[in-house]
């Protein structure tokens, strides 16, 4: 990207992040004393303590394509960082990944507790789905019922759960995972939540079954490459710009893309799955130029 395109990026997932985290400030419960305004203080951490917020972002881009109520849309972005916030507070336990730094802060359950994490999370994943099943999201209740279910799709066995099963597995597995098995394991842990985001953003918009089919092919493409361009800085990235710890998949063993296909040759697929994604965006013209940007940034980005 020009440096102008990159200026003009940022400044456009700021605003979707202010946005999101507008609507999550609103639907998370406040902090207070006891057992509830405990729950309540790991929720906001978990969900506002910083963060991309690219999924935000493709959810409120793709709804404005369409010309989406913002208010729904706004609504929709925070229920999938509500998930992704889930999933990234029972990844860091010590029965997953182990993590006790999460975005430059302890992770929720060395700041509070084991168990507190775990009812964090499991409250931020309904929250997820109690934000977009409301009639707040979308007057028309058909498109509440199919965005929670493409959500739920995305997010348990078939989605982000089953990946991160493949991924503990491959752990003790008899032989590295192929390439192959790299892929179909991330679009799973990883992907389909960002793919999904974009669909849900064309659901929001009443999207036709052409440009919805376009937008999902987009989000897949962008995922993969999203989750290229992390193994990447796992390999070579700075701790201190990451904001956690780096490396411990090279530690364990891990097969991954940088593993076994090399760094240049990693960063030459996770660069053509960018072009893969610009590409699924042609029947939108210059409106999508912001969601290509994205997908320039998946593979650019230094954290």
């Amino acid at each position: 990207m020009s440096p102008e395109a990159e200026r003009a990026f940022a400044a456009r997932l700021a605003a979707s992040a202010r946005r999101a985290e507008a609507a999550l400030d609103a639907a998370l419960p406040p902090e207070g004393a006891g057992a509830e305004g405990r729950l309540a203080a790991a929720m906001r951490r978990g969900a506002l303590a910083g963060g991309k917020r690219l999924r935000a972002f493709l959810v409120i881009e793709t709804a404005a394509l369409f010309g989406a109520e913002e208010a729904g849309a706004d609504r929709a972005a925070a229920a999938l960082e509500c998930l992704h916030a889930y999933s990234l507070v029972h990844d860091d336990l010590p029965c997953m990944d182990d993590d006790d730094l999460r975005r430059g802060l302890p992770t929720v359950h060395v700041e509070w507790d084991e168990a507190t994490a775990v009812l964090a999370g499991d409250a931020l994943q309904t929250l997820a789905f109690e934000l977009l099943a409301d009639p707040a999201a979308h007057p028309d209740p058909a498109r509440r019922a199919e965005m929670c279910l493409i959500l739920a799709r995305a997010s348990g066995f078939a989605g982000m759960v089953g990946g991160q099963a493949l991924d503990i597995a491959a752990e003790t597995a008899e032989r590295p995972l192929t390439v192959e098995e790299i892929a179909a394991l991330q679009a799973k842990k990883t992907g389909a939540l960002i793919r999904v985001a974009a669909e849900i953003g064309a659901v929001l918009g009443g999207a036709d079954a052409e440009a919805r089919a376009a937008l999902v092919a987009y989000g897949a493409a962008l995922g993969a490459a999203f989750q290229i361009a992390d193994d990447i800085l796992d390999a070579t990235g700075d701790e201190a710009a990451a904001g956690k710890r780096l490396g411990k998949d090279g530690e364990a063993g891990k097969a991954t893309y940088v593993s076994l296909l090399g760094l240049e040759t990693a960063r030459a697929r996770a660069a053509a799955l960018a072009d893969e994604a610009a590409l699924r965006l042609a029947p939108f013209g210059p409106r999508a130029a912001a969601l290509e940007a994205a997908a320039r940034f998946a593979v650019s980005r230094t954290a």
